[in-house]
């Protein structure tokens, strides 16, 4: 369901594929070919949310920030995660079950592990890997993890045509 909220309406391009399931509202741009599956909430009503290209944000996560927010290009949400955080770089991943708070600023190619809770304003360089409760660096990003990254977009890519082409909008 995609909803405007005091004039403003959610701007998703004609590749993108929101899924009829999902509830995206107010000030939200969603970049092409992104996925957005059953059960996401994304809100844009505390500033404005965007989202890059070839990002796929799986289900039952929420999106919401307390000012404007950038999500980039070739991005993994995965399943039941909390973004509240303020710029997720280009080609990063978050595991199922993350949560990232409050003005949490995350540097390309980085990984947020299943199950993590990362802490306000945290600062996370690019390449670096982040797990644990309250989440800490805890390696960089190798070959392997990078081809990860690069595979899940691809298959969510994939993925989201397929549904988009079977109307499930």
């Amino acid at each position: 369901m995609i909803r405007t909220l005091e004039g403003k309406t959610p701007k998703i391009h004609p590749t993108a594929f929101v899924s009829e399931a999902a509830y995206v509202v107010g000030d939200v741009e969603v970049g092409e070919y992104s996925s957005i599956w059953p059960g996401v909430v994304i809100r844009g009503d505390s500033g404005k949310i965007t989202i890059g290209a070839n990002t796929n944000i799986q289900d039952n996560s929420v999106i919401h920030s307390d000012a404007d927010a950038r999500i980039g290009d070739g991005v993994t949400i995965g399943h039941s995660v909390t973004w509240h955080g303020r710029i997720l770089s280009d080609h990063c991943l978050v595991g199922n079950g993350a949560t990232a708070n409050d003005g949490v600023e995350m540097g390309e190619f980085s990984i947020i592990a299943a199950g993590s809770v990362v802490l306000e304003e945290s600062r996370i360089p690019a390449r670096t890997i982040v797990r644990g409760i309250p989440g800490k660096p805890a390696g960089t990003i190798e070959e392997r993890h990078e081809a990860l990254i690069k595979r899940t977009g691809e298959t969510y890519l994939r993925k989201g045509q397929r549904y988009k082409s079977a109307g499930l909008e």
